[in-house]
C-alpha cells in the first residue's frame, strides 16, 4: 500500500557543505565559445590598430608617430582584414552561413595569418619616407598580437566545425 505523502529526503548533516564537490566536466562547447569571443574581439582591435602609432620618431621638434594606415597599402590591408573578420562575425549571428566546402574557421585563419605576414613586413620592413624614424611604435605590436590572436580564434573555433 501506498502512502499519501512522499518519503522526505534525509536532512543534511551540518559539516555537507564543507565537502568539495564534483566540478562539472568542460566540453568542446567552452572552447567554441571562447573562439567565437576572441574572434570578434581580435577582429576589432585589428581593425582599431591600423590607426594606432606604428612608427615614432623625434627630432629637433616634438616626438611624432606614424599611424599604420599611412604607412602604405598593407597598413590598409591590415584595416580591412579586421574588417572582414567582424563581417564574417556579423554574417554567422545574422544567420547567414559560408557554404559547407569553405569551412569560417579556416577563413579566420587564413585571414589571420595573412595579417600577421603584412604585420610582420610592416615590422621589419620600414618604408623609405619614415626612414629617419627607428622606433616602432606600440600600435605595430598591438597589431601583431591582434593577428596572432585571430589566427589562434580560428584554431580553436576548428575544433567546433571538425
Amino acid at each position: 500500500m501506498q502512502t499519501p505523502e512522499p518519503y522526505p529526503p534525509p536532512a543534511p548533516e551540518e559539516e555537507d557543505w564543507l565537502a568539495p564537490q564534483p566540478r562539472p566536466a568542460r566540453g568542446f562547447e567552452d572552447l567554441s565559445r571562447l573562439g567565437h569571443t576572441l574572434t570578434w574581439a581580435s577582429g576589432l582591435v585589428l581593425a582599431i590598430s591600423a590607426f594606432t602609432d606604428w612608427y615614432v620618431g623625434s627630432g629637433a621638434g616634438p616626438t611624432t608617430s606614424v599611424i599604420g594606415w599611412h604607412t602604405g597599402a598593407l597598413g590598409k590591408l591590415v584595416f580591412f582584414i579586421g574588417i572582414a573578420v567582424l563581417a564574417l562575425v556579423a554574417l554567422r549571428e545574422a544567420g547567414i552561413e559560408l557554404p559547407a566546402t569553405v569551412p569560417e574557421s579556416l577563413v579566420v585563419i587564413a585571414l589571420g595569418a595573412l595579417s600577421t605576414v603584412f604585420v610582420l613586413i610592416r615590422l621589419l620592413s620600414i618604408p623609405d619616407e619614415f626612414f629617419g624614424w627607428r622606433g616602432r611604435g606600440i600600435g605595430i605590436f598591438i597589431a601583431l598580437i591582434a593577428s596572432l590572436v585571430v589566427t589562434a580564434a580560428g584554431l580553436l573555433r576548428a575544433g567546433d566545425e571538425l
